[in-house]
């Protein structure tokens, strides 16, 4: 179980090469050769990605990431693990990667700049959006929330509704498939 998590741990830093510890660990533990150890780290480590990524509860399903005639008792084993963990394993994957704040809260209002002048007077009306984020690509440093305010014109505002139009219409679309 602990080699499992090892293992799981040192794939899911998404580093090119394997940590030599952990493949040092698996030779004498499991009376490997180098490349024997190696192989045997990258192959799991595929497979318990591979079951993170699918997130399945069902038995069936992981047994059937492992290939046909792989020795029942230890596939057994593994797939036991692997729904036993399958929980920290799934949320150290998650913290692990770069994600895009989360948007926790909004606020707007409808602002009109005026500025008169002999000339001209002016009366132009802006929306103003005060936006609260959390997380993001700093998480792991910054936890708390952090506040983004954007001031919009009225052809910005029409541009960005458009947009945000388009995109539920397409959401839609997939959805009714």
């Amino acid at each position: 179980v602990k080699l499992c998590g090892e293992v799981f741990t040192a794939v899911n830093r998404s580093t090119v090469q394997l940590p030599d510890p952990l493949l040092a660990h698996c030779q004498t533990m499991l009376q490997l050769t180098p490349s024997q150890a190696s192989t045997f780290v990258s192959t799991l480590g595929s497979i318990l990605k591979q079951a993170v990524f699918q997130g399945s509860s069902d038995p069936h399903d992981i047994v059937a990431l492992f290939p046909e005639g792989f020795h029942k008792n230890l596939r057994d084993l593994l797939a036991k693990i692997i729904m036993d963990n399958m929980a920290d394993w799934k949320s150290q994957a998650v913290s692990a990667n770069v994600s895009l704040p989360k948007l926790a809260d909004f606020d707007w209002r409808v602002d009109v700049k005026t500025a008169s002048d002999t000339v001209a007077r002016m009366s132009v009306p802006t929306c103003v959006l005060n936006l609260q984020v959390e997380g993001g690509v700093d998480s792991e440093k910054e936890r708390g929330r952090q506040t983004v305010n954007v001031e919009l014109s009225k052809e910005t505002l029409d541009t960005m509704l458009d947009g945000l139009s388009k995109i539920r219409d397409q959401l839609s679309s997939v959805a009714h498939r």
